[in-house]
């Protein structure tokens, strides 16, 4: 029985897929891994946090920024898309498309009992 090679993407072909794709899906290591959508309460405490970061920072040069922003991690190569993410200073954009941000200075995610070991294991990484 022979079994069919596994076939990885490129960063590159992951974002030609991921651009044109209906649904979200991070990259990894050559892989991409769809998204799930999130629950009411996820999505509540996700803006309640977003809301006052941005009450916080309102009068800096900072920008905060919901889970639509996919970010790129340079010392993995993951692509993901954190529930928040936020930014003091000038945003760094992979690309002229400004679809994927180089620098963020916080990442928070929502931990639920189905994310959670992923999100402190090898997201956190």
């Amino acid at each position: 029985m022979s079994t069919q090679p596994k076939t990885f993407l490129t960063p590159e072909e992951y974002l030609e897929i991921e651009r044109r794709a209906e649904f979200k899906s991070e990259y990894f290591a050559g892989e991409m891994f769809a998204m799930s959508g999130g629950t009411g309460p996820h999505s509540r405490l996700a803006v309640r946090i977003s809301s006052d970061l941005e009450r916080q920072t309102r009068d800096r040069n900072c920008s905060v920024f919901n889970s639509d922003l996919r970010v790129q991690v340079s010392a993995t190569g993951l692509y993901t898309y954190p529930d928040i993410s936020a930014l003091c200073g000038e945003p760094r954009y992979l690309d002229q498309v400004r679809d994927v941000l180089l620098n963020p200075s916080l990442i928070a995610e929502v931990l639920s009992p189905s994310t959670e070991a992923y999100n402190r294991g090898r997201k956190f990484e």
